[in-house]
C-alpha cells in the first residue's frame, strides 16, 4: 500500500506527537521536551522523552525513538499503512482514492472479513462454554483451576461435539462458504460440503498483538487424537511471526519474557501473576518469534518442559534468541513437568525463586552437552571440550567470548590458553556457523576511527536539523555526497533537498524508513541535544571544525577508492580544492 509523501506529512502535522501519546501514558514537561518512563522497556527513572518541536520521540535507556508514525507501530503494533489510516481517522484527514488500488482494497476487505468470522466464532465459542452444552469443557478447567477472570480474560471457549452448529451461526451472520472455510474453521468436501474443523474441544482463541482472534487452539475432551488442534495459516494467521499471549504480555511493564511450550502454561502464569509469559503457537519456535519478542524486550525466560522433548526445544529457541540479539536464561522446573504444574503444586512464590534463579543460557547449553560424554574417560573429556569450543566459536563479540570460555575453564578445570586455542581451530575450520547480531560492535581501533568519520556527520545533521536557517550558509560547501556513512547519505540527500525548498521535517524522513533500527538511529541524531557552548566564537569554531571534519573524511574516502577513472579523479580534485577552500573560509552564524 503506497502513501504519497505528502500524506505522510499532512497526517504527521494534524497529529501533535505529545497528545498522541499523552493517549498511552503520562507525559510530564521537563523544559522544552516531555519526559515519562519507557512504555518500551521496565525503568523507574524516566528517560523516554518526546520533542515537540520536532515531533519526535526518543528513549535514552533502551534507545527506541522515532516519529508518531514509529510511536504507534512500536506501541500497537500496527504496520505502516494501518499507524497512517489510525491517524488520518483520528484527524478527519480523507485519504485520497488512490493510495489504494483495487488489489489493494480488495485484500483489505478479505482480511477484514476474516478477522470478523474469527471475532464471531470466538463469540459463540465463548457463550457455549457457558451454556448447558459447554459442561464438559467448563468442568475440565474448573479442574485445571482456572479462576472465572482467567477464563475470561483469555476468552476460553467451547466447541460441540453436536456437529455443525458453528457454521450454521455463521451464516446467519451473514458469511459466506468461502469465508468460512478460508478463515480456517471449516473443511469442505463436494460431498459433505463445508465441516467444522473443531469439535468437542475447550477454544483458545488466538490474538495478535491488537487483540484481534486470528486464530484458535483446541483441547480435546477425552482421549481422541489429536490432543491439541490448531488453525491452519491463513492470509491473517502467520504461526510463524505471532505468539499466544503477548496481546497481554507487551503492556506487562516486566523486563523480561517467559517463552513457554502451550497455551495452559501461558494462562496458568499470567493467572499466578506472570503477565509476561507467552508462547509459540503450536510450532516449534522461529526466527519471526524471535525478532517479535525483540520489539519489546532484551531478556527471554525459557520455561520449557523439563523432560527429553522440552530440553531439545529449548536447546533450539537459545540458538535462535541469541542469533536475533536476545539474552535468555533457562527456569528449572524440576520436579515437575510444566509451569502449570509447579505453580499448582508450589505455588507463584516458589516459582519467582525458580525466576530468580534461571540459569544462564549458554551455561545450560554446556551442562546438557556434558551429559552426553563420558567425563570420567580422557577421549570423553576431549570430545566435550572440542564440542564447547564449537559453542564458544559462535560468539562474534571477543568480551563475551572470553567472559564464557573463563567460566568454562573455571568449572572444569581446564587451562584457558588451551580452551582458546580449540576455539580459534573451530572458527578457522568452519565448524560453526557464527552468530552474527543485528548489532554487533566492531572491535578496538576499526570501530574507533570508524566512529571519528561518522560522529561529525551526525553532528552536522543534528546542528542543521537545531538551526535550519545555517544551511543557507554552507551549501555551496558541503553536499549529500560527503556524508559517506552508508545510513546519514540517503538522509542527507533528502534532508539538504528539503532545507533548500524549507520544508524540512525529520519526523517525515524517519517514517519513510522500514528498518526499525534505523529509525532509532536516525530519532537520535534528530533528537540529540548539541552541547551548550557560551560564546559566538566558540560556537562558530565548534561548527567550522565539524564542517571541515565532514569534508576532509570525504576527501579521504574518494580519494581512496578513485583508481584510474577519470569522472572518478575530478571529483577527488574538486574536493581538495573545495575543502582548501573551506578551510580559509570564516562562517559567521548570526
Amino acid at each position: 500500500m503506497y502513501f504519497s509523501e505528502e500524506i505522510i506529512a499532512e497526517v504527521q502535522q494534524r497529529n501533535d506527537i505529545v497528545d498522541v501519546i499523552s493517549q498511552y501514558v503520562h507525559l510530564q514537561k521537563k523544559g522544552s521536551n516531555y519526559t515519562c518512563c519507557c512504555p518500551f522497556h521496565n525503568e523507574k527513572t524516566p528517560s523516554f522523552s518526546v520533542n515537540q518541536a520536532r515531533q519526535m520521540y526518543k528513549c535514552f535507556g533502551c534507545g527506541e525513538g522515532g516519529s508518531v508514525i514509529t510511536f504507534l507501530q512500536k506501541y500497537e503494533n500496527y504496520t505502516f499503512p494501518e499507524a497512517i489510516k489510525y491517524l488520518a481517522e483520528r484527524a478527519g484527514i480523507e485519504l485520497p482514492e488512490d493510495t489504494n488500488n483495487a488489489a489493494n482494497k480488495a485484500r483489505d476487505n478479505r482480511r477484514a472479513r476474516l478477522l470478523e468470522v474469527n471475532k464471531e466464532a470466538a463469540k459463540y465459542y465463548y457463550y457455549l462454554l457457558r451454556s448447558d452444552k459447554g459442561k464438559t469443557g467448563m468442568d475440565y478447567l474448573e479442574r485445571r483451576k482456572l479462576s472465572e477472570e482467567t477464563r475470561n480474560k483469555f476468552g476460553l471457549g467451547y466447541a460441540s461435539s453436536y456437529g455443525n452448529d458453528l457454521i450454521a451461526y455463521l451464516k446467519s451472520k451473514g458469511f459466506k462458504d468461502d469465508e468460512i472455510k478460508d478463515s480456517g474453521l471449516a473443511g469442505f468436501s463436494e460431498q459433505k460440503g463445508l465441516n467444522s474443523k473443531f469439535w468437542n474441544r475447550v477454544m483458545f482463541p488466538i490474538q495478535d498483538s491488537n487483540h484481534r482472534v486470528i486464530g484458535f487452539g483446541g483441547r480435546v475432551m477425552g482421549d481422541g487424537e489429536p490432543k491439541y488442534l490448531n488453525s491452519p495459516e491463513t492470509e491473517i494467521f502467520d504461526k510463524s511471526r505471532n505468539l499466544y499471549g503477548l496481546n497481554f504480555a507487551r503492556t506487562a511493564r516486566k523486563n523480561n519474557m517467559i517463552l513457554c511450550e502451550g497455551y495452559m502454561d501461558v494462562i496458568a502464569l499470567h493467572q499466578a501473576g506472570f503477565n509476561q509469559a507467552v508462547a509459540s503457537l503450536g510450532t516449534a519456535f522461529t526466527s519471526g518469534q524471535a525478532n517479535l519478542l525483540r520489539r519489546y524486550t532484551k531478556d527471554v525466560l525459557l520455561a520449557y518442559d523439563s523432560d527429553g522433548a522440552g530440553t531439545k526445544a529449548a536447546l533450539r529457541a537459545i540458538q535462535i534468541l541469541r542469533e536475533a540479539g536476545l539474552a535468555s536464561k533457562v527456569i528449572n522446573m524440576k520436579p515437575y513437568k510444566d509451569p502449570d504444574e509447579f505453580i499448582k503444586n508450589l505455588g507463584a512464590e516458589e516459582y519467582q525463586k525458580r525466576i530468580d534463579e534461571a540459569e544462564n543460557s549458554f551455561l545450560f547449553q554446556v551442562r546438557i552437552t556434558e551429559s552426553s560424554f563420558d567425563m570420567k574417560d580422557p577421549d570423553g573429556r576431549t570430545r566435550f571440550y572440542k564440542e564447547i569450543a564449537k559453542l564458544l566459536s559462535e560468539f562474534t563479540d571477543e568480551i563475551e567470548r572470553e567472559n564464557y570460555l573463563t567460566a568454562v575453564a573455571n568449572q572444569y578445570g581446564v587451562p584457558r590458553d588451551s580452551l582458546r586455542e580449540q576455539v580459534s581451530k573451530s572458527a578457522m575450520q568452519g565448524e560453526v556457523k557464527v552468530i552474527q547480531r543485528p548489532q554487533s560492535a566492531m572491535g578496538g581501533a576499526k570501530a574507533k576511527a570508524e566512529d571519528s568519520k561518522r560522529k561529525p556527520q551526525q553532528l552536522l545533521l543534528t546542528w542543521l536539523a537545531e538551526e535550519p536557517q545555517l544551511y543557507s550558509k554552507i551549501k555551496q560547501y558541503i553536499s549529500a555526497e560527503d556524508f559517506t556513512d552508508e545510513l546519514y547519505q540517503p538522509v542527507a540527500k533528502r534532508f539538504l533537498e528539503d532545507l533548500e525548498k524549507g520544508n524540512a521535517n525529520p519526523a517525515v524522513l524517519i517514517s519513510l524508513l522500514e528498518d526499525p533500527e534505523e529509525q532509532s538511529k536516525l530519532s537520535e541524531l534528530f533528537t540529540t541535544r548539541l552541547e551548550e557552548i557560551h560564546t559566538k566564537e566558540e560556537r562558530q569554531k565548534a561548527f567550522h571544525d565539524i564542517l571541515v571534519a565532514v569534508k576532509t573524511n570525504s576527501f579521504e574516502y574518494y580519494s581512496s577508492r578513485a583508481g584510474t577513472d577519470i569522472n572518478a579523479i575530478n571529483q577527488v580534485i574538486a574536493g581538495k580544492k573545495a575543502l582548501e577552500e573551506l578551510a580559509k573560509t570564516h562562517i559567521f552564524l548570526d
